[in-house]
Order: structure tokens, then C-alpha cells, then sequence
């Protein structure tokens, strides 16, 4: 058996929920936050024990990582580092708030051998962050980026989100220009979604807010123009990296690669199965401490579904898949490339700029 080279960490609190997060977050306190670690560096001494662990990406997801504490924060890392042969790794990132770094998060991040951030910037438009719910102003967003910078990691993202209500085509380019002038090594910038289950999708059901795709569309199409023009390669239809710079455990869960999760909610593929833990930081703790699976969820990845999966994934990376694997959709791969959403390049087929633009309907066609 392989072992395991991607580990994702689901840190769950967050010091406010966001209007539009479908993600599973709660707010957290101390005493529950100490617990809920306890439990996760028990949950990975028992997954160590079981299959063998060696990551090359590890990646702090949530909620907030940095909305814990320095010390609490420093337990983690220090847990996991005891706890995991680190000699194989090269890419360890940790998502962020501007509202909870400050230099001594930065620098603790830093020594502990975190080489990349994801900032949650959203928009450098106040009242952009006010409609988004975002607890950091625009000023402290930029400070922030500074922090980063004099801390020296190797790779700093930068998150930014359009098709907000109320954002008008200036004030993205605005946000765009802005990002560019930062000069991080990797944006990545994604359209509103309205999930089901959120603030923002009953305020879409009641009329409060609507959508545009014609919109949708123009900021996107800029989007990749200005990006582009600046150096950033479109790698994936919402993430844009300088050369070198691409999320590498992004990049391994979209090849279908096998990953393992940690913490409540999180997702794992190991062994032909999907598995998800209980959504439930109190319930994962308990089963945790008593010694159980936090697993409430298992299926089983048929070769079908692998496949269709890895179309899904590789179209939408500037890549593509390899030609062979839509040989089950001949019909429908051609007619894509003769209505010009498909291009062939070598053995490969990649979305075109217009089927950049249609990405979720082209990998529809080959989920039949």
C-alpha cells in the first residue's frame, strides 16, 4: 500500500460566520478549542497507525485556522510535527483571515515550516466586505499582506470574490488592479455561489437578491484578462498562479489522487472509498476520545465514477485529460470541439476561452 502524501486538516471555527459560507463552521472558545485539538492530534496518531503517512502537501483548512490562539496554534503545530515525518514535504499551507494574523502568528506559522498562506481578502472595497459579511476592513487586508511579505513565506494567495450584490464591473477590475499591484505569487478568484442552506441563498429564493449571468460572465472574461496580462497562468478555471506557483494540493486532489482528512466534516479518498467524518465538532471529539471512527460517511468510487470524476476535474484545468479517456463520449467530445468549447492539443483535449466560460456544462456532457 502507497502511503498517504496529502493530508487535509479541517480547523472549524471561525470568529464570525459568513452570509454566503456553506462550509461546516461554528464560533469557537477556548476551552472548546483545546479539546477539539486534543481530539484531532488522537485522530492522526491513530490514522498513523493504521496506514502509513508521508505528506508532500498539507493544507489547514476551515473556517479560520488562524482565528486560534498563538499558543493553541503553536500546540497544533508543534502536535502535528511530532506526530508526522516532515522531511518529504514541500507544500504546507494554512488558510487565513486578515483580521486574525498578526506578526507573531505570522512569525509562529513560519518557524514551524509553513511555506504558504491563503488570505481570505474577498475585495478591498469596503462595502463590498460589508455586503459579504467580512469582519476586515480593505486597510487591514493590506497590512496583513505586509505581515506576510516581512515574514518571508515562500507563496502567498490571495482570495478574491466576484459577482457580489451591489458590485458593479469597476469595482472588480478595481479589486483586480489592486491584487496585481500586491504582487502575490497566486490569486484565485471565484463567482458567487448561492448554496443552499445559507443567508444569501433565501435572500436569492425571496428576491432580495438576483443574478446576472450576462455579469457573471463579463467579470469573468476580465478576470482572465487582466490576470493574464499580468503573468498569471489560468491553471484552473478559478485559480491563477505565476510560474511555479500552482497549489500543489489543489492539484492533487483534482487528479484524483488519494487524500486523507482530519477533522469534523472533512473528506477523505483512501482505498477506492470516499469517506466524510461527523459535521459536528462536539460529536467528532466524543467519538474521537472514546476511542471510535469520527467516519459517519462511505462510499464506494466504482471505476465509472473515478472516471468521470477525473474528466470533471482535468477539464477544468488549463491541462485538460487525455483524449482516450472520452472515448466512452465520442460523439459528445466531438461535437464539442466542432462548436468550438473543445481544443485538441497533442494527445490531450482542454477547454477554449469560450468553453472556459461553459466549464460545469462541458463536464456535464461526459457524466452520462
Amino acid at each position: 500500500m502507497s502511503p498517504i502524501e496529502h493530508l487535509y486538516i479541517h480547523i472549524p471555527f471561525c470568529p464570525k460566520l459568513c452570509p454566503y459560507c456553506c462550509f461546516y463552521v461554528e464560533e469557537g472558545s477556548k476551552n472548546k478549542n483545546r479539546a477539539f485539538l486534543d481530539a484531532l492530534l488522537k485522530d492522526l496518531e491513530v490514522q498513523a497507525q493504521t496506514r502509513e503517512i508521508l505528506p508532500r502537501t498539507l493544507y489547514f483548512g476551515g473556517g479560520t485556522p488562524t482565528s486560534l490562539l498563538a499558543d493553541q496554534l503553536e500546540y497544533l503545530l508543534s502536535g502535528i510535527r511530532d506526530r508526522l515525518p516532515l522531511h518529504r514535504l514541500e507544500e504546507w499551507t494554512v488558510e487565513a483571515n486578515p483580521a486574525t494574523v498578526r506578526p507573531e502568528k505570522a512569525r509562529l506559522l513560519k518557524d514551524a515550516g509553513v511555506n504558504r498562506i491563503s488570505l481570505g481578502v474577498q475585495s478591498w472595497n469596503d462595502a463590498t466586505l460589508k455586503t459579504l459579511g467580512r469582519m476586515h476592513s480593505s486597510a487591514q487586508a493590506r497590512t496583513t499582506v505586509e505581515t506576510l511579505k516581512a515574514a518571508a513565506f515562500e507563496a502567498i494567495n490571495i482570495d478574491l470574490m466576484f459577482s457580489v450584490p451591489g458590485q458593479t464591473q469597476e469595482q472588480w477590475e478595481s479589486d483586480l488592479q489592486t491584487t496585481i499591484a500586491l504582487e502575490p505569487s497566486h490569486i484565485s478568484a471565484y463567482c458567487l455561489t448561492y448554496e443552499e442552506d445559507t443567508e444569501y441563498f433565501r435572500k436569492l429564493t425571496n428576491g432580495q437578491f438576483t443574478q446576472d449571468e450576462g455579469h457573471d460572465a463579463r467579470l469573468f472574461e476580465l478576470t482572465m484578462d487582466r490576470l493574464g496580462e499580468a503573468g498569471y497562468r489560468q491553471y484552473e478555471i478559478s485559480n491563477h498562479a505565476r510560474p511555479g506557483c500552482e497549489s500543489r494540493h489543489n492539484i492533487a486532489c483534482w487528479e484524483g489522487r488519494e487524500y486523507l482528512g482530519l477533522g469534523p466534516s472533512a473528506f477523505s479518498t483512501l482505498g477506492g472509498e470516499r469517506l466524510q467524518n461527523v459535521c459536528d465538532t462536539a460529536e467528532y471529539v466524543r467519538k474521537v476520545e472514546a476511542g471510535n471512527s469520527p467516519v459517519f460517511s462511505r462510499e464506494s468510487l466504482a471505476a465509472a465514477t473515478l472516471l468521470k470524476e477525473k474528466i470533471a476535474f482535468g477539464l477544468r484545468m488549463d491541462t485538460g485529460v487525455e483524449e482516450s479517456l472520452l472515448s466512452p463520449w465520442a460523439g459528445e467530445k466531438e461535437h464539442l470541439v466542432d462548436i468550438g468549447l473543445l481544443e485538441k492539443s497533442g494527445s490531450r483535449l482542454r477547454l477554449t476561452r469560450r468553453g472556459r466560460m461553459l466549464a460545469d456544462a462541458v463536464g456535464e456532457a461526459f457524466m452520462g
